[in-house]
This record gives structure tokens, C-alpha cells and sequence, in this order.
């Protein structure tokens, strides 16, 4: 047993790209194979291409950012008045589920559109006062 261990160590030992030989088989007819590469080397190329990606993200986005800048603002603005729009509505559910509350809302918005036709609609003067009224308003608005 010892000669066959120490012959299948000197066939292992004088293969000439270092691969095991196969027991009991002539090995000098047999195609050799090349060695196997290492599963780490593919590891270290796949991260290293990570790694690679994440030190240029920052300037991947910023580039991104300035070359998109108000498309970008846009859809966020958009995104944000939707997503508002979705809460203050729940929000009005929410107000409107609870007894009581709906109807008294519905009589002080009556009792204000009342105040306000009878304030500034009715007659000619007041409704210029109103007209001068939203002028200034827009004025320190706009900033004229």
C-alpha cells in the first residue's frame, strides 16, 4: 500500500501542470486540462468593478443632476402636490367621518359666503374696495 501511495505521489509530483492523476489510468496519453482558476479572482474582478462604480457614482449624480436639474425639480414638485393633495383629502375624510362635525363645517362656510356676498358683492363700491384690496395683495406678492 505504501508503493502505490508513494507512486501515485510521484505521478501527482511530475505532472507537468501540477493536476492530480488518475488511479490505475496511463496518464502520459490523457489530455491535461488547464488549471482551474481561483474562485477569488472572479470575486475580486466583480468587486473591484463595484467598487469602481461606487467611487464614480458621486459624480455620476452630479453630472445626472446638473444636466437634469428642472425636469427633476418638476417631477418632484409634482410628486409632492400629489402626494399633499392624498393627505389632505384622507385628512377631510378623516374630519368628515366624525358626527357632527360636517354640518357645522357646512354652516360656518354658508354663514362666511354669506358675510362675503353681502360684505363686497353687493354693492358697486364695495366691489371696488375688493378689487383694490386684491391688487395690493398681489402687489406684495409679486413684489411690484
Amino acid at each position: 500500500m505504501e508503493t502505490q501511495q508513494q507512486q501515485l505521489e510521484s505521478i501527482n509530483s511530475t505532472s507537468s501542470q501540477g493536476m492530480l492523476a488518475l488511479e490505475g489510468a496511463d496518464t502520459e496519453n490523457l489530455p491535461r486540462l488547464p488549471p482551474a482558476r481561483e474562485a477569488e479572482s472572479q470575486w475580486q474582478a466583480v468587486s473591484r468593478k463595484i467598487s469602481q462604480f461606487l467611487e464614480q457614482l458621486p459624480e455620476y449624480l452630479s453630472s445626472f443632476f446638473k444636466d437634469y436639474k428642472q425636469p427633476l425639480i418638476t417631477v418632484a414638485l409634482i410628486l409632492a402636490a400629489i402626494i399633499t393633495a392624498k393627505v389632505v383629502l384622507a385628512v377631510l375624510a378623516a374630519i368628515n367621518g366624525i358626527p357632527l362635525l360636517l354640518p357645522t363645517f357646512e354652516l360656518i362656510g354658508i354663514g362666511y359666503a354669506t358675510w362675503f356676498i353681502f360684505r363686497y358683492l353687493l354693492k358697486a363700491s364695495t366691489r371696488q374696495e375688493l378689487a383694490e384690496e386684491i391688487q395690493v395683495l398681489k402687489n406684495q406678492v409679486i413684489g411690484e
